[in-house]
């Protein structure tokens, strides 16, 4: 394994244990409130929220088999101008604030304020611009890998891009309330 894929193997499993361990500690020290995690999110979408995640999360390991273990970082060129390190700086971008946006969450919940409803937006939308900049990079990627792998890695990309740029960073803030906030 390349430097390169170590650390993105690092940002990995560091980010993910972050991210797994916020919602379980965050679900665990607020057990009554976790249904309000969903904010005023309409029954009706919630169905649509779940498929969601599902195949998001499909995507997620869909995508990153590719980036990590099919791409070879010392001959990844990214429209001739980036390298496998922007993978890296995107799944940066994803993880580490999406370890974040239950504890804000919560503390929302607990004690809103304009601050940590903005913060919870901030986050949101870096987590989204950390998707969108995964699916462009595999867009724009020159490789030697089968186009079926490439073409797998994009669509699971897309699914991750529809739950974290759109419902999770649009649609879930329109739902979430910001009423009685200091």
């Amino acid at each position: 394994m390349d430097d390169e894929q170590i650390i993105m193997g690092v940002v990995n499993v560091i980010g993910g244990i972050l991210v797994i361990g916020s919602y379980l500690l965050s679900g665990r020290a607020h057990p009554e409130r976790v249904g309000e995690a969903w904010g005023n999110v309409p029954a009706s979408i919630k169905p649509m929220y779940i498929v969601s995640m599902l195949t998001a999360a499909t995507g997620y390991f869909a995508f990153s088999y590719f980036i990590i273990f099919r791409l070879d970082p010392a001959e990844v060129a990214i429209a001739n101008n980036f390298s496998y390190s922007m993978f890296i700086l995107a799944y940066a971008l994803i993880l580490f604030p999406s370890a974040m946006w239950m504890p804000l969450t919560f503390a929302m919940l607990e004690e809103p304020s304009r601050l940590l409803w903005w913060a919870i937006r901030v986050t949101l939308f870096t987590v989204g611009i950390g998707s969108l900049g995964i699916l462009v990079l595999l867009l724009i990627l020159n490789h030697d890998e089968p186009m079926w792998l490439l073409w797998l890695a994009v669509a699971g990309s897309v699914s991750f891009c529809i739950q974290t740029a759109f419902l999770d960073a649009l649609v879930w803030p329109i739902y979430f309330p910001v009423k009685n906030s200091r």
